[in-house]
């Protein structure tokens, strides 16, 4: 969520004050190596507060036309004085959220997916978004005229760059917009699967690249991959897998080792002893304590300083997440389910902070809740059964099987705003008081942002290889 003051100086009434509040949500979008490579933006748009809306009615209407009749000497002054234009205000409150640094920090560098309005796009303001970052989706219900598409090539002559969005089928829409458009978003849930193979053969043939969206199962993925679709977008690569894409590699199976002990509150020796059976994570684990400046003052030389210097609960973190780490040489910041776990269980934390009496075992539970959530993607198999292998206590397990108590409600609450199900968020917040939907989105960004530098900052993500 980001808080953007609309300012009107010439406006005198007290309803200038007010802040006008756009919320956002991220959905991740992958390319055919199954990397981040951009996010579609879910934008809540703020209310209006009531003084303004007042302002159209047509009372206020009335006396403003009685009040221009009566003394025609005092328009330019009754048109300073009128209250803007709501609509407008809205649509400011959008563009400066999206420019805001804490959607920006949530980006991690990749380019986002906005939905524009035909006011929006006729807007100046619109200026204000930085072409290299945002790509302007354009909905197949839009009103097109000449008005518009003057106004698309001009954007497009400052390197705006346009998105087909939503796209079922052809129709008049489609076929004037698509000489302007470099991307065609196809949502492969509604579109005539008999239709899918000609029309991506159509637009690949006229140099278009393709996203496919509504993709939640692993078949939908590969029946786009199958048809040279270029970026995906869902939830698919978040669910356990069939094939063998994401086998369980010996890294992992040390990791998960290691968790077990990690549980039971080892003593240093204990971590020692099996960390030293683990040759790539000593690896990991001495270039962490050497580069995150937990070692203040002295170079880490040893195992046992390294661990002393890191602490058991990062180390604990630390092992949590890269169980989610492609076994690829990626950058963490692309990995899509590395993103999505640590995202989760930074989500939860702060989220939890904000209820009443909760404190540092709270935090942490959360954190674990989230970070797990899914974790049978890795595994496969059982969800149930894995959890019971990580030997978690049962509220972890009842939030995440069950979605029961406050942190079943906090975990119901992130995959809410991972679709962008603004409703659905607020409903859970009734029960969540006194979180509110404005600070779920803002949460969402910040652990979005936490997670994209996690491998950069003290939590000390490395990079693991097979």
């Amino acid at each position: 969520m980001t808080n953007v003051a609309i300012e009107n100086p010439s406006h005198t009434h007290a309803a200038d004050d007010a802040q006008l509040n756009a919320s956002f949500a991220r959905q991740p979008i992958l390319n055919r190596d199954g990397m981040l490579c951009g996010y579609e933006i879910k934008v809540l748009e703020p209310a209006m507060p009531v003084s303004a809306e007042s302002a159209d009615t047509p009372a206020a209407a009335a006396q403003t036309d009685t009040q221009t009749e009566a003394s025609p000497d005092t328009d330019a002054d009754a048109q300073a004085n009128r209250a803007p234009d709501p609509a407008q205000l809205v649509m400011q409150a959008v563009i400066r959220g999206l420019i805001h640094g804490n959607l920006r920090g949530a980006l991690t560098g990749h380019p986002a997916y906005v939905d524009v309005s035909r006011e929006m796009l006729l807007d100046d303001a619109i200026l204000r978004l930085p072409a290299e970052r945002f790509m302007l989706e354009l909905s197949p219900s839009m009103v097109v005229d000449d008005a518009l598409i003057l106004r698309i090539v001009q954007l497009h002559g400052r390197r705006y760059r346009f998105v087909l969005d939503d796209v079922t089928q052809p129709n008049e829409t489609f076929a004037k917009l698509l000489p302007y458009v470099e991307v065609v978003k196809i949502d492969i849930a509604r579109a005539p699967a008999a239709l899918l193979p000609k029309l991506s053969s159509v637009l690949k043939s006229a140099g278009k690249l393709l996203i496919a969206s509504g993709l939640d199962a692993q078949a939908d993925f590969e029946t786009a991959h199958g048809l040279g679709f270029d970026r995906f977008q869902g939830y698919f690569f978040a669910r356990p897998q069939t094939s063998m894409t994401r086998r369980v590699s010996a890294p992992r199976h040390a990791l998960l080792n290691l968790l077990q002990l990690l549980a039971g509150e080892p003593t240093v020796a204990q971590l020692e002893a099996e960390l030293k059976l683990n040759p790539v994570l000593v690896m990991h684990l001495m270039k962490l304590a050497n580069s995150s400046g937990l070692a203040v003052g002295h170079k880490v030389t040893t195992l046992r300083d390294a661990i002393n210097a890191t602490g058991t609960d990062r180390i604990a973190r630390w092992t949590q997440l890269l169980l989610y780490a492609d076994g690829r040489k990626v950058a963490l910041e692309d990995d899509p389910l590395l993103q999505l776990a640590a995202t989760r269980a930074r989500f939860m934390e702060l989220a939890i902070e904000r209820l009443p009496e909760a404190g540092r075992d709270e935090a942490d539970a959360a954190f674990l809740t989230g970070v797990f959530s899914f974790v049978d993607a890795v595994f496969g198999g059982s969800l149930e059964s894995t959890l019971n292998v990580l030997t978690l206590s049962r509220p972890i397990q009842s939030a995440i099987l069950q979605r029961e108590g406050v942190l079943g409600l906090l975990l119901s609450a992130v995959e809410a705003l991972e679709r962008g199900a603004w409703d659905e968020i607020a409903m859970l917040c009734e029960r969540l008081k006194p979180l509110t939907v404005e600070e779920v989105a803002q949460m969402g960004l910040a652990a979005g942002a936490w997670a994209g530098v996690a491998d950069r900052s003290a939590e000390g993500l490395e990079r693991i290889e097979d």
